[in-house]
């Protein structure tokens, strides 16, 4: 008999994808589409739900069709983009208005207002969060005061909420509105000690209870897709957002394990078990995972732009043709020329956490070629790993060794260059996609091919490189001299 397979449908920022595994963790398929992006003004970003749904769909039904059916399909896994915010008319099952990305910071304003009204404090003991426009709560509340249509949806109980995966199962089912414990952990409206939406919080941000969706487990059953969809029903058994998902793909199930994804932007998480997360230096608490109402935790560093700035040189200036490009050009100069690249396109995250500041190149000559550019944008990830590392070492998290995942790390180059500047070791798995396979995982656990998320971890997770520092010390000083000093241009 053949062996059933599990469909991920994996909704990232610039594409969505949809992928086939097996329950031993092997990858048979990939269908990908990319999304456009909306730039109305500058710092705000934007995309439009409706597209992903379409475009997801396309790429879940080439691999419906790959499987040979929906019958040789076991589960669905989903994973996403975390914080974008859609809104939705539960009737119609169609958008309201553009989704708002995690990258928009048009709610910078109200966050500095309610953090001078002294909430900040309250919020973050509660939610492990930060006042930023980066989380979802602001963004609801700027589609409720901006958007007609959003405002008059949630007078008359229309309205839904939801970040991707939500979104993504009400069109997948036909009306299901259901979050996982993970994603909700990133809006400020769910408490990290409480199962359920904050009344006190929704207050807050003045976001309607009743348009929220209902809170689960990452893996279960959430509901089955419209037989329509693609010819006959389809179980939905695994839901997390990219980053959590991304940990649990790299197998970092007991605490002290941290991993670091270079997608869109870089994030890094360090497994903080049963234990509720408090940073002293701005890091997130978040919720990893939730299996059978239990939940674990972590300690998370977000950068905002990382693969995006390679996007932003190859489309904005003409610097590369190819993203891969970008290592053969790093190669091709001894060093940076000078330049450093400071990437705060959309403002910096941890631990900084600075919305308005921008980005800068600086230590041009006339000697600057475009291969110093590139490479100095590449160390510019380095960079920022070393800045959480010392922000998650003053937490009582200090790391051993870093785990690299996300399909920035396939530089050789970079991944060398990170364990240089941080004078570890880092761990590059074979298949660096792990994002898609934690929510194989999840969907494998949800549907029962796996009795719990260790097993499913030793079945499917396969090889991976190590990356051992070799920088002099001399070096390394010189580049976080130069580092320092064009981030305080910033």
């Amino acid at each position: 008999m053949t062996d059933p397979l599990i469909l991920v449908l994996d909704e990232g920022t610039t594409s969505t994808r949809a992928m086939l595994f097996t329950p031993a963790g092997e990858p048979v398929g990939a269908a990908q589409r990319e999304l456009r992006q909306y730039y109305p003004r500058a710092g705000w970003v934007e995309h439009d739900a409706g597209e992903i749904w379409e475009k997801t769909l396309a790429c879940a039904r080439e691999m419906v069709e790959k499987a040979g059916g929906a019958g040789r399909i076991a589960a669905i896994g989903i994973t996403n983009q975390r914080e974008t915010t859609v809104a939705w008319d539960r009737e119609s099952g169609e958008p309201l208005a553009h989704a708002l990305v995690w990258q928009d910071r048009r709610t910078a304003a109200f966050c500095a207002e309610l953090r001078e009204a002294g909430h900040e404090e309250a919020v973050r003991g509660k939610t492990g969060l930060l006042l930023d426009p980066y989380f979802s709560a602001t963004k609801m509340r700027w589609l409720l005061d901006n958007e007609p249509a959003v405002a008059e949806a949630a007078r008359d109980g229309r309205l839904a909420f939801g970040t991707m995966e939500s979104w993504l199962v009400f069109k997948l089912t036909g009306g299901a509105h259901r979050t996982d414990a993970g994603n909700a952990s990133r809006t400020l409206l769910l408490p990290l000690a409480e199962p359920d939406w904050d009344e006190g919080l929704c207050e807050l941000f003045g976001v309607p209870r009743a348009a929220l969706p209902e809170v689960t487990d990452n893996a279960g059953m959430f509901g089955e897709t419209l037989p329509d969809l693609f010819g006959s029903a389809i179980p939905i058994c695994g839901l997390a957002g990219d980053q959590q998902s991304a940990t649990i793909g790299q197998g970092c199930l007991s605490p002290g394990d941290t991993k670091a994804t270079y997608g869109t932007g870089a994030f890094i998480l360090a497994n903080k078990g049963a234990e509720i997360p408090h940073s002293d230096h701005r890091l997130l608490g978040t919720v990893l995972h939730q299996l059978g109402g239990r939940r674990h935790y972590a300690l998370e560093g977000s950068v905002f732009v990382a693969g995006s700035l390679i996007q932003w040189l190859r489309d904005s200036l003409g610097l590369i043709e190819r993203a891969p490009d970008s290592e053969a050009l790093a190669r091709s100069v001894p060093d940076n020329g000078g330049v450093v690249v400071i990437p705060a396109l959309s403002g910096l995250g941890a631990p900084r956490w600075l919305p308005e500041a921008r980005g800068l190149i600086s230590g041009l000559s006339f000697a600057t070629g475009k291969a110093h550019i590139v490479r100095a944008a590449l160390e510019a990830m380095a960079h920022q790993t070393y800045d959480l590392a010392g922000a998650f070492a003053a937490d009582g998290a200090a790391w051993s060794a870093l785990n690299l995942d996300g399909g920035m790390s396939a530089n050789d180059w970079m991944a060398q260059d990170i364990a240089n500047l941080l004078g570890l070791p880092a761990i590059r798995p074979d298949f660096v996609e792990t994002t898609a396979l934690g929510a194989a995982m999840l969907a494998a656990l949800g549907a029962g091919l796996h009795p719990t998320l260790e097993a499913a971890a030793e079945a499917m997770i396969g090889g991976e490189r190590r990356f051992d520092p070799d920088m002099a010390e001399k070096e390394r000083e010189w580049r976080l001299a130069a580092w320092r000093k064009a981030l305080a241009a910033v």
